[in-house]
């Protein structure tokens, strides 16, 4: 199904007040401080496997 009424959408600008953005940005500062702890862990965890598996294979014949 083809739509011949194809319209665009255009911003010109983005008008903001300044206190808004600070206080947009401290609670985006703040919301990623949960997700770089679940980060950590996630790549401790796999750092664990992942050492265990290669520490396995390299000190096999010492």
């Amino acid at each position: 199904m083809m739509n011949d009424d194809i319209k665009k959408v255009i911003i010109r600008g983005i008008d903001i007040p300044f206190i808004d953005l600070v206080v947009l940005l401290v609670k985006l500062a703040l919301a990623s401080i949960p997700a770089l702890i679940i980060i950590y862990f996630v790549f401790a965890f796999f750092g664990t496997v992942f050492g265990g598996i290669f520490h396995m294979f390299m000190f096999r014949g010492m």
